[in-house]
């Protein structure tokens, strides 16, 4: 699959991506992505990231392709159920373990646990060794459980601008293999 045969849905997670982050510089490459909006950034709400997800993907004319990051990952997962469109696949990238207590702020709880069904679609999980928001033990549990292909991105933090990861030239290279591996 080629990125013009898909609608890419950029899904940013708690307080939206900045400027220099890599989901913003990937939304202003690629022609045929879109960042899904939501109310409210910095008070999500899970039901209604879910359903905003869920309109998105249920108004694309094409197969859709997921670029979540953070709390975007819980909010897909939540908004399976409510799809009626194709998703040829998603790409999350550094997920917070939004079952553990200690996250903060508290509220982004609410988004836990993750379902742990099997994935309808094909799925590549990036996850840190040191991410302060979920350990890599974490991610690679739930991703098994989604059938989701885990990739160790090494020491690399929340994997976003405070940690080094504005261009992200080395997602850019992962997201583009994926990409070719879909099917429309």
């Amino acid at each position: 699959m080629k990125a013009s045969d898909a609608n890419i849905l950029i899904i940013p997670g708690y307080t939206n991506s900045g400027p220099d982050h890599w989901q913003t510089r990937w939304e202003q490459k690629l022609s045929t992505a879109r960042r899904v909006e939501q109310a409210e950034w910095s008070k999500p709400v899970r039901d209604d990231w879910a359903a905003r997800i869920a309109e998105e993907v249920n108004a694309s004319d094409k197969p859709v392709v997921l670029v979540a990051h953070s709390l975007g990952i819980p909010s897909v997962i939540h908004a399976i159920p409510q799809f009626r469109n194709k998703v040829a696949g998603a790409f999350f990238v550094a997920p917070p373990d939004v079952a553990n207590p200690g996250i903060r702020p508290k509220h982004l709880m609410t988004f836990g646990p993750y379902p742990r069904d099997p994935l309808p679609f094909p799925s590549i999980t990036i996850a840190s060794r040191n991410d302060p928001f979920g350990s890599y033990e974490h991610a690679d549990d739930i991703a098994n459980s989604w059938g989701s292909l885990l990739i160790d991105a090494g020491e690399a933090g929340h994997i976003n601008t405070e940690s080094g990861h504005g261009p992200w030239p080395e997602g850019t290279m992962v997201f583009a293999k994926f990409l070719s591996q879909l099917k429309p």
